[in-house]
């Protein structure tokens, strides 16, 4: 003999009530699907702007906007290797651009000019090589007949950004050659030895 029922009436089970359940669970479940895909598709967005640069060192020399004259960099790592506008690529040590002052800086599109001011040159270091660095600037070219305003700073990238060197040094004449500073490197990436001791690397790679 079958036990008394525990529903009654109107609540007696009529065998819906486990399939709605199930109903139930999988629109919760597809709407907590949709929510993360949302955010996900969402995340790209919200990191724009974030640059992941694969260096160690960036090296950054500037000299006035719309200024004519030629301003090069030279860094030599520590094999003695230079790089400079003839030779962009050495090691590890990358000069991005040989930027000429305002020769090159114009660009015509569908018939309108468009100028970029920036005079602006990057070397990027992306590997550690223990040993001594230099970096210096040439006045290549002097249309200006001006002395010219050169900044030079030196970033550590990792683990961490930090400026190694920062300075303003003055190139009045075309020819002129500065070192802006020298420095030396571990097998970890620490900086030591900074120094502004002059050194010629333009006759370094004459040589």
């Amino acid at each position: 003999m079958d036990g008394p029922s525990l529903f009654t009436g109107s609540e007696s089970d009529d065998g819906t009530f486990v399939p709605f359940t199930d109903i139930l669970f999988n629109v919760l479940l597809g709407f907590t699907m949709m929510v993360f895909v949302a955010f996900a598709l969402i995340r790209p967005d919200a990191k724009s702007g974030i640059i992941d640069t694969n260096a160690e060192f960036i090296i950054t020399t500037t000299w006035p906007d719309d200024n004519d004259d030629d301003i090069d960099t030279y860094v030599q790592d520590p094999t003695g290797n230079v790089v400079w506008y003839h030779s962009m690529q050495k090691g590890f040590v990358t000069l991005d651009r040989d930027d000429r002052g305002n020769y090159l800086d114009e660009v015509t599109v569908n018939g309108v000019t468009h100028h970029i001011a920036l005079n602006q040159e990057t070397v990027t270091i992306r590997g550690i090589l223990p040993g001594d660095y230099a970096i210096n600037v040439y006045h290549f070219t002097n249309p200006s007949a001006a002395a010219v305003p050169v900044t030079v700073k030196v970033e550590k990238i990792n683990p961490k950004l930090s400026v190694v060197y920062y300075d303003t040094l003055v190139l009045d004449h075309k020819g002129d050659e500065k070192t802006v500073v020298r420095f030396s490197l571990d097998k970890d990436g620490a900086v030591s030895g900074i120094n502004t001791v002059p050194v010629s690397l333009i006759q370094a790679v004459r040589k």
